[in-house]
């Protein structure tokens, strides 16, 4: 009995260990949803992150702002980046968030027709 708990947690924690080990959070706006994603935790400084657009703005021009207000005592923080287009929707880019916090991400998506795109949301570190 003692073996078969053993394997039990095990196994459990196996499970959840492969699943604190990536990020993945889904933004919404009016006309387009977005999944931003990441191999690792987000943590504090350069992260890589791999976006995935709805299939209808595939061909368009993404780029990404992560920002943080300014707070007393601490001035307000910014890192924008251009997304390298991977084909049938998939982004990826790398984009540095330069202290622990909550920071906001705005990402823009531009298509060859059509009016600019901003879906909104937020990650705390």
């Amino acid at each position: 009995m003692k073996t078969i708990a053993k394997i039990f947690l095990v196994a459990l924690l196996a499970v959840s260990t492969m699943q604190a080990a990536a990020f993945e959070k889904v933004a919404k706006s009016r006309s387009a949803k977005v999944t931003i994603s990441s191999e690792k935790p987000i943590t504090t400084g350069y992260n890589d992150l791999n976006i995935v657009i709805d299939k209808k703005f595939a061909d368009a021009v993404v780029s990404i702002k992560v920002f943080m207000p300014a707070m007393p005592g601490m001035p307000y923080m910014d890192n924008t980046a251009e997304a390298k287009n991977l084909g049938g929707g998939k982004y990826k880019t790398n984009v540095n968030f330069s202290m622990g916090g909550t920071w906001q991400i705005h990402i823009f998506i531009t298509p060859k027709t059509g009016k600019k795109i901003r879906v909104k949301t937020s990650v705390n570190i």
